[in-house]
């Protein structure tokens, strides 16, 4: 009877010893999926989603052009979005959930370029496939908007900063565009939407595993063992914000007939401000 007391007794008091840990993951699931179902996105219509009406008709049409040309010759799907707003959230994870939801690019090669421009919260970001990150570098983003479109923007030239900022893009990916190097695909697409299927359960599991290791385990086991804690990998991540990839997945048709290839993102790029 003794023994059966101190087994409940130690089994209530690792339960309130791990309980704020596991309130706190369920916490940040489900905060992460309210986040992604709470953005909304426009239309995937073409090269250029000018929903902030930053564009002439004239350097829309030249863009479209150009951006079509690119992935005519090289099959890297390269589009420019400027936003009305970005709903309240920082541009790196909308622009990483626009991309995915999109899904810019080839399913096997994820080469997407996603161009974004917030001119509300004077905010820019060019989100980059997993497939063209070794040739579109994290730098060689960042000097391309502080050199070619921030200062544009600054002195209200919308059209001269991204039409600058696509050419730059541009001669960038075409620079030995057949053979770009690539990196590891450690974060694939496959991997990713698994581990987004499978987590809910993992967090079951895991529950379970700590209530019996409790209560049949731990007298064997002793005080050092302690259970384990369950962390998502990178790959659920995108950018630094929340991203529930899985739900992302596949090419999104928008009207024209355009859509993306099934590419996907996982928060490569840069952003910059004006």
């Amino acid at each position: 009877m003794a023994q059966a007391q101190l087994h409940g007794r130690f089994a209530a008091g690792a339960l309130r010893r791990w309980l704020p840990f596991f309130c706190f993951f369920l916490a940040l699931i489900v905060s992460g999926a309210a986040f992604a179902q709470a953005m909304t996105f426009p239309a995937l219509t073409g090269h250029v989603v000018d929903q902030a009406n930053l564009l002439p008709a004239d350097t829309r049409q030249a863009l479209e052009q150009k951006l079509e040309a690119l992935e005519e010759k090289s099959g890297i799907q390269f589009v420019v979005a400027t936003l009305s707003s970005l709903q309240d959230q920082e541009i790196e994870p909308y622009s990483n959930e626009l991309f995915r939801h999109w899904a810019l690019g080839e399913k096997t090669k994820n080469n997407g370029v996603l161009l974004v421009v917030a001119p509300k919260e004077k905010k820019v970001r060019i989100e980059v496939g997993y497939g063209l990150e070794g040739t579109l570098t994290d730098a060689l983003s960042k000097v391309v908007i502080a050199n070619a479109m921030a200062p544009r923007f600054k002195a209200g030239d919308f059209p001269g900063g991204i039409n600058r900022g696509v050419d730059d893009v541009i001669t960038i990916l075409t620079t030995d565009s057949n053979e770009w190097t690539k990196k590891p695909q450690v974060r694939a697409d496959d991997q990713d939407a698994v581990l987004d299927a499978i987590l809910p359960f993992l967090i079951v599991a895991l529950v379970i595993f700590l209530i019996w290791s409790n209560r049949g385990g731990g007298g064997r086991g002793g005080r050092g063992g302690g259970p384990f804690i369950f962390l998502p990998g990178p790959g659920s991540y995108g950018g630094g914000g929340f991203s529930s990839g899985g739900g992302f997945g596949g090419g999104f048709s928008g009207g024209g007939g355009f859509s993306g290839g099934g590419g996907s993102s996982g928060g490569g790029g840069a952003s910059g401000g004006w």
